[in-house]
């Protein structure tokens, strides 16, 4: 299928080979796992080894050396072909992000190598009951006991936390001298440490990445755990909420092509008196406005990570990129399972099921209300509203 995006060869190559391990898978294999609350080790494994995860990190830490456009072309590639993974997002684009960026030496060459060939994973846990993503009012603290770091307090809403060898925690500085406002810290905590307890919250979600409250009490991490300066953490954060915008954008706009490739092969083969159903305007042009919705969103995501790419203020575009291809992904697979009538709603057809995913992007990494105020604030210059 025609789209806008163009890819450089390399893209294209990347692509076509992703396309081949996402085929070798296939939707059922996401799905089943899914339903069984089973996991992806092989598809991870296979995406690690191939050099797929790290495609973005430095080549001195076992990357790519590309930049995250690539690493969407492979988040994108296996949306595309129904394998949603937001663990794709959190692990080697969040949190390798940071650590590339902000980790030192030590921290990079024990993290980012096995981050990068699929052998470690790691959460980002950012969010909490009280104050949701709202890096401002994080209440998870951290203090100082002699040389060591003690953490207590609570993430909510904290992705594959099960799947994780260590988790990266925002906190707040106890404290900390400067009187900084709500100066922020981060650390990576592996999970093994104890005071660390995950608890699995329950979703209507059908996805291999589970979602948990993880409590932190009196957690101890020595000095090597801390990320870059303490007190420094709400510069170091955004080393990877740009990113995670992109991606979780990229997760979007190959649900949308997913949905959209399946009602158009549908439409085609399905005949109701005498005549594809795709030949009928009240099938064809929802599906054509669709794919305009999702190729215009693509093209804002690659937007996006090529100016993050190139040192830029991608603020904007990623939260704009984020907001487009959430909006039209869900319009996408809401169309696909209106074409399918009634097997739109058969777990054979691989739809329905996949909306939850779909809809969880409209609110996470960050809400649609949320990246509306950024814009009318950032963007036009309206005033603040919170």
């Amino acid at each position: 299928m025609q789209g806008l995006v163009q890819d450089t060869e390399d893209r294209k190559l990347l692509r076509d080979s992703v396309a081949k391990i996402a085929e070798k898978y296939g939707a059922n294999y996401f799905l089943e796992r899914s339903r069984s609350g089973g996991k992806l080790e092989e598809l991870w494994a296979e995406l690690g080894a191939s050099g797929m995860l790290g495609v973005h990190l430095p080549e001195e830490y076992g990357g790519g050396g590309a930049g995250l456009s690539e690493l969407a072309v492979v988040i994108e590639e296996l949306a595309a072909h129904g394998i949603p993974l937001l663990l794709t997002v959190i692990s080697p684009a969040i949190c390798g992000s940071i650590l590339a960026a902000h980790g030192s030496p030590e921290m990079k060459r024990e993290w980012l190598p096995r981050i990068a060939d699929g052998t470690a994973k790691m959460a980002f846990c950012l969010t909490e009951p009280e104050s949701g993503s709202n890096s401002h009012a994080v209440k998870t603290t951290a203090r100082c006991d002699g040389e060591d770091w003690l953490i207590s307090g609570g993430k909510y809403f904290i992705s594959a936390a099960d799947e994780a060898d260590a988790l990266l925690v925002i906190t707040r500085t106890a404290d900390l001298a400067g009187g900084k406002r709500n100066p922020l810290s981060m650390f990576v905590v592996p999970v093994d440490v104890p005071g660390v307890v995950r608890q699995p919250l329950d979703t209507a979600v059908v996805s291999p990445d589970h979602q948990f409250t993880v409590f932190f009490d009196e957690v101890r991490v020595g000095p090597a755990a801390l990320i870059g300066e303490a007190g420094n953490g709400l510069r170091q954060v955004f080393a990877g909420l740009n990113p995670e915008r992109i991606l979780a954008a990229a997760i979007s706009s190959g649900i949308g092509r997913y949905a959209i490739d399946k009602a158009v092969r549908y439409a085609k083969e399905r005949q109701v008196w005498s005549v594809p159903i795709g030949a009928h305007q009240g099938i064809s042009h929802p599906l054509a406005d669709c794919h305009i919705a999702v190729e215009l969103a693509r093209m804002s995501v690659y937007q996006a990570a090529q100016l993050f790419d190139n040192g830029g203020n991608a603020a904007a575009a990623a939260n704009i990129a984020k907001y487009a291809a959430a909006e039209a992904s869900l319009k996408a697979l809401d169309q696909a399972i209106q074409t399918h009538g009634g097997n739109g709603l058969s777990k054979e057809y691989g739809l329905a099921e996949m909306w939850f995913v779909a809809r969880l992007m409209r609110t996470a990494p960050v809400s649609r209300e949320m990246v509306l105020n950024f814009v009318a604030q950032t963007v036009l210059g309206l005033p603040a509203s919170y």
